[in-house]
């Protein structure tokens, strides 16, 4: 049964999230319909990350065995002509049969795009937040700078969830800002993007993240508040949850492939 590391982007806006769902259409059930008729029956499809509804991915990757031999150009081809045109597959490597998206995975990145322009182009309206106004990103980069190295994240987990650890290893966590250019924004502004590198996250802490650097940005919090929000573990005492339309699946990297 070959096996196969497949490389994906997609556009989250009509989707319930990367995962299978009672109701509703999901990336993960996509593919393994697309696939299930390539291999002439079902297919098991596991995913590097768990986006939720309305999250996109840049490079999403997934993995999966099939039971008939298929070269890697061949698949994405068959399955971009049975995908919907707001998911494609990108690439697809042959890999060892105990390859997992997910488990293998070294280190993921994600990115979160906020747009700050008086009136926001329509054409944004489902891959940025739109917070009219000014930021202050220099006090939003020292801040995010400060979530770098190994800490307990829990202030910024969702609420509920039941995980072994809150413990992540975050490699790089950086704010930066762009001007728009006229097709971007009707109305000035700057498009500003919080970045960030890490092993793993828990549900909802890039988005909480991202909430608590626009806090700062606007200047409700000071930015060196964001140590003491992180040891209190405490969620109540981060920002909102930021939409998810503004985020993004970046890319996800493995060591030994």
């Amino acid at each position: 049964m070959p096996t196969f590391k497949l490389t994906i982007a997609y556009d989250g806006t009509n989707y319930v999230g990367w995962q299978r769902q009672a109701a509703g259409t999901s990336i993960q059930g996509l593919l393994e319909q697309a696939l299930a008729e390539l291999n002439g029956g079902a297919v098991a499809v596991a995913g590097a990350g768990r986006t939720d509804a309305g999250v996109h991915a840049l490079g999403q990757v997934a993995s999966f065995s099939l039971q008939r031999a298929i070269e890697p150009g061949t698949l994405v081809r068959a399955l971009n002509a049975r995908l919907p045109a707001d998911v494609r597959a990108l690439s697809a490597d042959s890999v060892a049969e105990d390859f997992h998206a997910r488990f293998r995975a070294s280190r993921k990145t994600y990115r979160y795009r906020i747009c700050t322009a008086d009136v926001l182009n329509p054409f944004e309206r489902h891959y940025a937040w739109h917070v009219p106004g000014t930021l202050d990103v220099n006090a939003m980069d020292t801040a995010a700078r400060s979530l770098e190295g190994r800490h307990d994240f829990a202030a910024f987990a969702a609420a509920g969830a039941t995980i072994r650890t809150t413990e992540r290893t975050v490699m790089r966590s950086r704010v930066t800002r762009t001007k728009l250019t006229v097709e971007s924004a009707l109305r000035g502004g700057d498009l500003i993007a919080y970045e960030i590198t890490g092993e793993g996250f828990l549900r909802h802490m890039v988005r909480a993240i991202a909430g608590t650097l626009v806090e700062i940005g606007r200047g409700r919090r000071p930015g060196e508040q964001m140590r003491e929000v992180l040891s209190s573990r405490d969620r109540g005492r981060a920002g909102p949850t930021a939409p998810a339309r503004g985020l993004f699946l970046v890319g996800v990297e493995y060591r030994d492939l």
